[in-house]
């Protein structure tokens, strides 16, 4: 549960930032200028930062879940004050990758599409931003999916005991909705990458960057979906109180 609620805090963040971004660019559109608000490099700081620990959420958690069912001895690793301290560690990380945009002055204020953001352009930190934030979380998950589904394979030939497979069936189906979600955000996330390609060769569209963030904010709202419909005691608890709601208000109206 501590995972899952490092996630939804870097999901959270996350949102606040575009949604202050969005806020601030409505707010320029309607009043036609372009004007660069004080914490506009702070918010461009900040979703490098938490889109890092989002990704790097997901892989703490996949790790977690190929440990518990390959080393299930090992219960040092299982102790909520070593996940804490891993949890902190991502925090410390995510921030500390997220300095060099500032650092460099990447970060940079675009009045075409009111946002400050990196430029999408062949540069160090545009291929830093690419493997921190994408290549060595995505490619740590797919292979520790990898590693499980041989695992339970492995195991299912073996073991006669029911209960060892199917702990890794469980812990195995929590790894393969990682992946879902991870597979969300990257398949939204097309447009993003199509403009960054873009950018190394040429100029990208006008409106390049409002364009990857509507996909973005998509990707986000179908996240929150699944992320409903894979934890069952909140959809549970949610659908027992629309019922009861639903009861009390057919009550009344009789």
């Amino acid at each position: 549960m501590m995972l899952v609620a490092n996630s939804c805090l870097a999901k959270l963040l996350f949102t606040s930032a575009l949604l202050g971004n969005t806020i601030w660019a409505l707010k320029n559109d309607l009043e036609q200028i372009s004007y660069q608000d004080p914490l506009c490099i702070f918010r461009g700081y900040l979703m490098h930062a938490t889109v890092g620990a989002q990704f790097d959420s997901y892989l703490l958690q996949a790790i977690y879940r190929y440990m518990t069912v390959v080393y299930p001895t090992r219960l040092f690793w299982q102790r909520k004050q070593f996940q804490g301290f891993l949890v902190g560690l991502i925090w410390v990380c995510a921030f500390i990758f997220a300095i060099p945009h500032i650092a460099t002055g990447e970060i940079q204020y675009n009045a075409d599409n009111q946002i400050c953001d990196t430029p999408f352009r062949l540069s160090f930190i545009i291929i830093y931003n690419i493997v921190y934030v994408y290549f060595i979380p995505l490619y740590g998950i797919l292979f520790i999916y990898v590693k499980l589904i041989l695992y339970v394979k492995e195991i299912n030939k073996r073991v006669t005991t029911i209960n060892p497979v199917s702990r890794a069936q469980r812990e195995l189906k929590m790894v393969h909705r990682i992946v879902i979600l991870v597979s969300i955000l990257l398949v939204l996330g097309v447009p993003y990458t199509i403009f960054i390609i873009m950018g190394f060769f040429t100029q990208p569209p006008k409106y390049h960057l409002r364009i990857s963030f509507t996909f973005i904010y998509v990707a986000l709202l179908f996240i929150m979906i699944t992320l409903f419909q894979f934890t069952d005691p909140v959809k549970t608890y949610l659908m027992t109180k629309i019922k009861r709601q639903s009861n009390i208000i057919a009550a009344t109206t009789v």
